[in-house]
């Protein structure tokens, strides 16, 4: 059974799992962008909202 995790970045609404996971800090991120805090305001992935969230915009 596998458990789905929320990625760590408070304004995020992916999952961090699988082989994309992110690890930073003891935490789950879904991407590097996540686990970096978005210093340069970049989405989670690569494109703009493709994944349905508003974080780092």
């Amino acid at each position: 059974m596998t458990t789905s995790l929320k990625c760590a970045c408070p304004s995020c609404s992916c999952e961090a799992d699988g082989s994309s996971v992110v690890r930073k800090n003891g935490q789950s991120f879904c991407s590097d962008a996540c686990a970096n805090g978005h210093p340069n305001q970049e989405p989670c992935h690569d494109a703009a909202g493709a994944c349905g969230c508003t974080c780092g915009g």
